[in-house]
């Protein structure tokens, strides 16, 4: 005698209809991620200017006021460096070592007189503005007064100088002649004045639009935007699992 089984079939239902929205709707986020990061970068830009440095023993560091603040002693050593930078963490230090005995080595000391060594870096030429060639790295020793700034012991040796509004240096020695820390997009040009921003401190590295100081990077609302964006397609994920 055959017995039949009289158990119900099971039915199976095919994952393959729930998988394939579900992989379109990851597929979409992730471009939407990939595109906002994009555009993030695309408006990554820097600050055509001349920077501030002073000798940190061997090495260089920013200088936390600006030439006109800066009162030396004898036997400091300066920079300053033209080039194009997002912010004072990225900004390029002089090319040249701060040696103040080989800077003021042919510079005697004098009573009544203090010595500054001084490199003036005017940078490459891929940081010039267009239609303007930087002229040749060079070093100089001022001897000035001993209460001078570092203002006065940079004019006394790169005459002229060109200043903003705001106290900060746009030209040593005339380069270069025209501009002063204008913003520059990604690919070194300069932008339309009408996005140009507020006139940069003269100690450190111009500000962001945003005033974050992050340089260009993908800004908070971007990242929060993105975070958004993963979190609504994990919520969907999630919200279609538990309709199987």
């Amino acid at each position: 005698m055959t017995r039949t089984s009289s158990a119900p079939a099971v039915t199976r239902t095919s994952s393959a209809p729930l998988r394939t929205p579900v992989a379109a709707l990851l597929a979409v986020l992730l471009a939407a991620s990939g595109v906002l990061l994009g555009a993030g970068g695309a408006q990554a830009a820097g600050y055509r200017y001349w920077s501030f440095w002073e000798a940190d023993g061997k090495n260089w560091a920013y200088a936390t006021q600006g030439p006109s603040l800066v009162r030396p002693d004898d036997g400091t050593v300066q920079g300053f460096r033209f080039a194009v930078s997002e912010d004072s963490a990225d900004a390029d230090r002089p090319r040249h070592a701060p040696d103040f005995g080989a800077i003021c080595a042919d510079t005697p000391a004098k009573g009544g007189a203090k010595r500054v060594a001084l490199v003036i870096d005017p940078g490459t030429a891929e940081d010039a503005p267009a239609g303007e060639k930087p002229p040749a790295l060079r070093t100089a020793c001022a001897q000035v007064a001993p209460d001078a700034s570092s203002a006065e012991a940079l004019a006394s040796v790169a005459k002229p100088l060109r200043y903003d509004s705001s106290a900060m240096i746009c030209a040593i020695s005339g380069y270069p002649k025209s501009g002063c820390g204008e913003q520059v997009s990604g690919d070194g040009k300069k932008k339309d004045d009408s996005e140009k921003p507020s006139a940069p401190a003269p100690s450190s590295a111009p500000a962001t639009d945003d005033g974050s100081g992050s340089g260009g990077g993908p800004s908070a609302g971007l990242l929060l935007g993105i975070g958004a964006i993963l979190l609504l397609g994990i919520a969907a994920v999630l919200q279609a699992r538990r309709r199987r």
